[in-house]
């Protein structure tokens, strides 16, 4: 046993201090945990798939960030291999098999085939494609990616420069890229793993009055086989690659594609929607042909609720370690003999990251919502009714930018609450929060995809102020006619003291935004271009509405926490309201959804309500039920043993320190006795 062995933390240590603050709240933690993923079977599976998980070598993830990027490639594609080993050795369903990727935390070579891929066969191919494609995707038989975005066009899908031009007389399509900027790009899965993929297509038909010319229909779906099924070459015709190092995706392999007058089969057109006569030519879409872009809304409703989970696992690690850090007497004590402050006893830290502990909750029953009203919409469009498919798109495409927004500024702000141990490897935070900065851009730029929702509330506003008078037709065209009846008479919103009137001072802040966006496009013709900052704020505020909305509805009809409980998540749901209001006071003041002198209280109300969460913290993350395997961290650990985990991964996993170097810079020898000569630019 060598001397480091022996030591220990001084006291308090840090499983006395989370014991301490964990007796100190009356928070019923299960209760509250059963309460956030209630109907949904989460912790059952959690705890279930994590043991099975603990159970494999080659899961374990104490040495995985010393590694480089073609070990952590390879590292990813056996775990990936595994995780569908033990998805048949213990019958997991396709929700047992996604908790484990989940717990995981990592990008897997086989995410985009278990994803967008299976999703768009699923749902845009038709019966015939569906019998022969369904079942070789879930036997893994083959594996697929999306590969949509392109070196020129990522979130303008109508750019995309891919060509499939039907052959009338081969009854085939010429798949080619016509310039550099139409090579796929960043499709992850196809750099090294993907043998099939979505193909995202401008559909070029002949014209038949015009020889030698095209009619584009637009970019459509396509399935096809891109690498040999024995060689995994790729096939003649195709370019394939990864494209390299990114900041965070370590075991992802995002790759490049270009195809040279490759040919595929009229049954790769995923045809659910769409169809093309092989012996006339004619293309026709189905009443249900919006429905071709439900993979993207798809995606973004699950984004939503992921922005939750990140943001949790974020504020858990720094809750528990600014609870476990010591830092400085109190300056006014008197006892000289008193411990240093808990660094979460600061309300400089509470002020970071007790909003953020807000907003986890507030995301996370934004994101049931979301599940849930995607899951009726996409039922009732089944059955032929399309009403709710224009709402969700747009409430997708908003939640989707001010959730990840809200958590890739989370994550950075739990990391620089923590001090300089938030900056090392054993925070948990260095590969989350590199991965996480893909997900404001990925499926729709985090600011452009907000004009989709503004264009939306413009044109529900626009039917509004035709049919004022008439009875509304649902609850987006209710909260924009009662503001138009409303608008020019006094309001008064008692944010303050009534829960409701919180979220309806959101509400009423949204409609007016949308009555000014849909002055400024409609009736005063201003051009797109100048409104953008203007409708990105409208997104922002709708969504917040959406947010706050899901938070008071959720909580106030629950029956299923205790009184004490409830009460302290009520305080959570007010800071998340309040924190935002004081951060837009000006857009609530003008617009009459709160009053100056309500605004004025509103920093001394917020620090009250820090005041009050304080005991319950420590408490409020383990509702979460986030286990340290997830997590990684050593500064987040449960049993806040921090500096014997810190130590641990610096003394006795780091490899550096396995090895000695020669230092004598008159020396070409780099490790000490090993008599390599040769420059690491040789090398490389």
């Amino acid at each position: 046993m060598s001397f480091p062995d022996n030591l220990k933390p001084k006291e308090p240590s840090g499983p006395s201090l989370l014991d301490k603050e964990r007796r100190q709240s009356p928070v019923a933690v299960d209760a509250l945990g059963e309460h956030i993923f209630a109907g949904t079977g989460f912790l059952e599976r959690q705890a279930r798939v994590l043991a099975a998980m603990e159970r494999e070598p080659l899961l374990d993830k104490s040495r995985q960030q010393q590694l480089s990027r073609p070990e952590r490639v390879r590292l990813g594609l056996a775990r990936g291999k595994l995780m569908r080993r033990l998805q048949a050795r213990h019958g997991w369903d396709a929700d047992d098999y996604h908790m484990a990727a989940y717990l995981l935390g990592e990008q897997s070579p086989y995410r985009l085939h278990v994803g967008m891929f299976r999703t768009t066969v699923e749902e845009q191919a038709d019966d015939a494609q569906r019998a022969r494609w369904m079942p070789r995707v879930d036997a893994w038989d083959i594996t697929g990616t999306y590969a949509q975005t392109e070196l020129g066009h990522g979130s303008n899908v109508r750019g995309v420069e891919l060509e499939a031009r039907w052959d009338p007389a081969a009854k085939e399509f010429v798949v080619h890229s016509p310039t550099l900027t139409a090579a796929k790009w960043w499709n992850g899965s196809l750099g090294r793993t993907a043998n099939h993929a979505i193909l995202m297509a401008q559909l070029m038909v002949p014209d038949p009055e015009r020889q030698g010319r095209y009619i584009s229909h637009g970019p459509q779906a396509f399935i096809a086989q891109i690498r040999d099924s024995k060689t995994h070459l790729p096939l003649k015709g195709i370019v394939i690659g990864d494209i390299g190092v990114k900041i965070g995706f370590a075991s992802m392999d995002n790759g490049y594609m270009l195809f040279n007058q490759f040919r595929i089969p009229h049954s790769a057109l995923l045809s659910r929607y769409v169809q093309l006569d092989p012996e006339t030519g004619v293309f026709s879409k189905s009443p249900n042909a919006a429905l071709a872009y439900g993979t993207m809304t798809s995606i973004r409703t699950i984004l939503v609720e992921e922005a939750g989970t990140h943001l949790a696992r974020a504020v858990t690690i720094a809750v528990r370690y600014t609870a476990v850090r010591q830092q400085f007497k109190d300056k006014d004590t008197q006892d000289p003999s008193s411990d240093e402050l808990q660094v979460l006893d600061y309300p400089t830290v509470q002020y970071r990251l007790f909003p953020l502990l807000a907003a986890a909750f507030a995301l996370q029953y934004t994101g049931k919502v979301m599940r849930q009203d995607y899951a009726k919409t996409r039922s009732e469009v089944e059955r032929g009714n399309l009403d709710g498919l224009a709402v969700m798109h747009s409430n997708s495409s908003g939640l989707k930018s001010m959730s990840t927004e809200i958590t890739n500024a989370g994550i950075e702000t739990c990391r620089r609450a923590m001090g300089g141990h938030g900056y090392g490897s054993g925070s948990g935070l260095v590969e989350m929060q590199k991965d996480y900065q893909a997900k404001p851009i990925l499926e729709g730029d985090n600011w452009m995809i907000t004009q989709q929702t503004s264009s939306f509330l413009i044109k529900r506003m626009t039917a509004a102020v035709k049919t004022q008078g008439e009875p509304p037709k649902d609850q987006t065209d209710a909260q924009l006619k009662t503001f138009l009846n409303q608008k020019d008479q006094s309001r008064t919103f008692d944010i303050l003291n009534n829960d409701s009137d919180i979220q309806e001072s959101f509400k009423w802040r949204a409609a007016s935004m949308t009555y000014d966006a849909y002055r400024a496009r409609v009736v005063d013709k201003k051009r797109h271009n100048d409104l953008l900052i203007q409708f990105h704020k409208l997104s922002h505020a709708h969504s917040q509405s959406i947010m706050v909305s899901s938070f008071f509805t959720t909580l106030s009809s629950s029956t299923d926490l205790p009184p004490e409980t409830r009460e302290v998540v009520f305080d959570l749901y007010r800071l998340f309201a309040y924190t935002a209001i004081q951060a837009e006071s000006y857009e609530f003041l003008r617009c009459g959804a709160a009053s100056a002198r309500d605004l004025d209280a509103l920093p001394d109300r917020i620090q009250a309500l820090l005041a009050r969460i304080r005991p319950h913290a420590v408490k409020l993350v383990d509702a979460w039920k986030i286990p340290d395997y997830l997590l990684d961290s050593a500064l987040g650990r449960y049993d806040g043993n921090v500096y014997e985990d810190l130590f641990n991964r610096a003394h006795r996993l780091n490899p550096l320190n396995d090895v000695v170097f020669n230092v004598d810079y008159k020396d070409d020898e780099i490790i000490k006795g090993s008599g390599e000569r040769k420059p690491l630019s040789s090398k490389l």
